[in-house]
């Protein structure tokens, strides 16, 4: 039986965040039966970084932080021959990001673009290309396994079913090196964010209000031991309100629990279970107008790109065609809705003989809703540009798009063996295996809409003039039919992998491989575009491909002295489009022509050292990327370029007593190296990247800020029009009312700066070409109380 009849329908009537849920997991935690996600274990048979360096306040870029992230062996920052940043719980409350993708801009080397609010953002990494939406060379996980096994899926990007707070520890990130071969889908990158797990007891409750927009949030977490080796955490969060932008309605609304359960056999092992419940709405924010001006994008009159929405009261509801054929009414204003149930578990076991077992595993239920205006394609018909009075309109496509279904299943097996080969030198060979299968199930149907040329909750007009709230036309001729479209794909991914790590005193060597093959099985369909509401039985195909790659990474490092280490690495790794960009080619679904992989070649050398205070971390890289065809939708043209990129990144940290300063840049010189734009800068590309942190302790008072910016990039790879420049301010300050309660201030974009991070031409308005651009939102402030407990 077709799958497409039998999967229980997902959508934006899924059941909304309840407090009951939360009592749920409460109850669960303490009754012993709780479960959450949390972070990998370092292996019990490597030798552990010293205590006291661990907690050394001058150690301000965690060095002696014992990694494993992307990594066959648990050992510190220190001799590890990969390039890794941590941040820290507190970098993470002091940062005011307004979004879980946005934290990640304090990274050298790696490009969050979270301009779409609490999800819909691309991630790029060391000039790899930006060809798409989303982050196909990154790969998000939480606690040592993938959000979701493709980054970017269209309308469903991982960071969307990610969220951080007061529950999340740090944050790891690898960039290149092993990322190729212990992970899928990750040559570029790994992000790890990292659960507390209860081991260190204790909680907090806070409070968070928008001071000046309308915007409150409440976070818990608690954790504390049951006994007897047992030992729990719980957390999550709730908020309502409009968001960083007025929308005269309320567009956030939902949160998140999530619990862990721990038993603790000492030497012997650990074994973990996880439970996540996550119901979320927040605002979708897509580009919006703007002019171009020679070369530059400029504003136009209505529309500010720091705050406009197009969804308000006067935009309420959308009606779409669902999977099944069925009519259904939809809120725009419910814009990223998603729903993820997921429960998991760990363990490590200490087989003995210095054999070590370690095993992950997740099942999740995920499923949501995507809507959105994107502005697009040519002025209303009937020629008139003048509406109700001298009122100018644009034309815009609803992306209304039903995350049927997005769930999946993963497991990674490891096994690792310690090999003491003499009293100076030892030999560790690790061998997994990871398996799982990810769904991509989505129905697509955007109407069009005359929608008034202001940022300020807009009208909707017909073609004859007159105020309206229906489409002018339905998803039957949004860009020639093209999305009137159901797809349902799942793939089954199989990952074998081997590494091994030589130690001889201070020289490290390692290797590893990997071999990924995934198949994937399903449909997709096309609605008829002669009359809406049908699915067009001759424009069904079926989906059915088998592909495979390999990759290496070869690596060393040399620790000189306890604060100065070098290291070198070569890589060779590989990753997949998302089938809903590859599929509309019927010779790559149905397996007749091989299916795309881009491959991506790197190589890296870099310093890193302590001494007193000051930390340093300085890497060289160079990459060369092919990629396999792809069709980007919004600018209807097939991707497949080549790309180089080489450059350097810096990550630095002073502390000074009361004062710490932290800090990086990245400095990349990227091109195409294929195609009509060869020799071109990649679009979105900066040449310079950089962010500054400073912060100061005045006894019960703690305030600091950071500073983070580009320098211009291209919009697109044809190099006419600039993304200019810009720098953004951010300020915290905390203040230690009593032992348990503090109150903090946040400031987000203090001097209020438009920076644009996408850009593209769409048609024409009013008789010129219609440029549309995404922009970083404008000032916002909070404040906050906090219990801790």
């Amino acid at each position: 039986m077709n799958r497409l009849n039998t999967v229980q329908k997902k959508s934006s009537e899924a059941c909304p965040f309840r407090l009951s849920s939360l009592a749920v997991a409460i109850a669960f935690a303490t009754s012993s039966v709780a479960f959450a996600q949390t972070s990998p274990a370092p292996v019990v048979t490597t030798t552990p970084a010293p205590a006291e360096a661990a907690t050394d306040p001058n150690d301000q870029l965690q060095m002696e932080k014992v990694f494993v992230t992307g990594t066959s062996t648990a050992r510190t920052k220190m001799k590890q021959s990969v390039s890794v940043s941590t941040i820290s719980s507190d970098q993470i409350q002091n940062s005011k990001a307004a979004s879980t993708v946005e934290i990640l801009r304090a990274v050298p080397g790696l490009r969050a673009e979270s301009t779409g609010g609490e999800g819909n953002a691309n991630l790029g990494v060391r000039g790899l290309p930006m060809s798409d939406g989303g982050g196909r060379y990154v790969q998000l996980q939480e606690d040592g396994l993938p959000v979701l096994l493709i980054g970017d899926i269209s309308f469903a990007t991982a960071d969307q079913f990610l969220r951080s707070g007061y529950w999340t520890d740090s944050i790891d990130v690898i960039r290149g090196g092993s990322s190729s071969t212990l992970s899928t889908n990750s040559p570029g990158a790994i992000v790890n964010f990292i659960s507390k797990t209860g081991k260190e007891p204790g909680g907090a409750f806070g409070l968070t209000f928008g001071a000046g927009h309308s915007q409150q949030r409440g976070d818990f977490d608690y954790g504390a031991a049951l006994g007897n080796g047992l030992y729990f955490h719980v957390g999550g969060f709730y908020r309502i309100g409009e968001g960083a932008r007025n929308t005269n309605v309320n567009v956030e609304n939902g949160g998140l629990v999530r619990a862990s359960l721990t038993k603790d056999f000492g030497k012997d092992g650990y074994i973990r279970f996880q439970l996540k419940h996550l119901a979320d709405k927040t605002p979708t924010y897509l580009p919006v107008p703007v002019r171009l001006n020679g070369t530059t994008i400029e504003p136009i009159n209505g529309i500010d790109p720091r705050t406009a929405f197009f969804i308000g009261s006067n935009f309420p509801t959308d009606t779409v065609v669902d999977r099944n054929g069925n009519r259904v009414t939809t809120k725009p204003g419910d814009g990223l809705n998603v729903n993820v149930s997921s429960f998991g578990f760990e363990g490590q076991m200490n087989l003995g003989n210095d054999l070590t077992l370690t095993n992950r595993f997740r099942k999740s239920a995920i499923s949501g809703r995507f809507v959105g205006v994107f502005p697009a394609g040519s002025q209303p018909t009937g020629g008139a540009t003048n509406y109700s009075g001298a009122t100018p309109v644009f034309s815009a496509h609803m992306f209304n798009t039903e995350l049927d279904d997005m769930g999946n299943m993963f497991n990674d097996l490891r096994l690792q063996k310690v090999f003491n080969l003499d009293k100076n030198s030892r030999l560790t060979v690790t061998g997994g295996l990871f398996f799982g299968n990810q769904t991509v199930a989505e129905t697509w149907y955007w109407n069009r809409y005359n929608v008034e040329l202001t940022g300020n909750n807009p009208r909707l007009f017909n073609n004859a003039g007159a105020v309206t709230t229906s489409p002018v036309a339905d998803a039957t001729t949004t860009w020639g039919g093209c999305c009137f479209r159901s797809i349902d794909v799942t793939i089954n991914a199989l990952a074998p992998y081997l590494a091994a790590t030589w130690d001889m005193g201070p020289l490290s060597l390692d290797a590893s491989v990997r071999s990924d093959r995934q198949k994937a099985t399903g449909s997709q369909r096309f609605g008829d575009t002669a009359s809406g509401g049908n699915w067009n039985a001759s424009r069904t195909s079926a989906v059915g491909y088998d592909t495979s790659a390999s990759s290496y990474s070869v690596g060393g490092n040399y620790e000189f002295s306890r604060g100065l280490s070098a290291f070198a690495r070569a890589s060779s790794g590989a990753s997949w489009k998302s089938p809903d960009r590859v599929i509309w080619d019927t010779d790559v679904s149905s397996g007749k022509t091989p299916y795309p992989v881009n491959r991506v070649n790197q190589f890296e050398a870099g310093v890193k050292t302590r001494n007193g205070p000051f930390s340093a971390f300085v890497t060289f890289f160079a990459a060369k990327t092919k990629e396999g065809a792809g069709y980007e939708l919004t600018t209807q043209t097939i991707k497949n370029d080549s790309y180089s990129s080489n450059g350097l990144e810096a990550e630095l940290g002073w502390r000074s007593g009361p004062f710490r300063i932290q800090g990086g840049a990245t400095l990349t010189n990227a091109k195409l190296t294929s195609g009509e734009n060869n020799g071109k800068t990649p679009r979105r590309q900066a040449k310079f990247i950089y962010q500054v942190s400073p912060s100061y302790s005045l006894g019960d008072f703690d305030f600091g800020g950071s500073l983070i910016g580009t320098t211009k990039s291209f919009a697109q790879n044809d190099n006419k029009a600039v993304l200019p420049a810009y720098a953004v301010i951010n300020l915290f300050a905390n203040y230690q009312v009593t032992k348990s309660l503090s109150v903090n201030f946040g400031v987000n974009n203090l001097l209020n700066k438009v920076g644009y991070t996408e850009a593209e031409g769409q048609g024409n308005l009013n008789g010129n070409s219609l440029y549309i651009a995404r922009s970083i939102n404008g000032r916002t402030a909070n404040l906050g109380l906090k219990v801790g407990f």
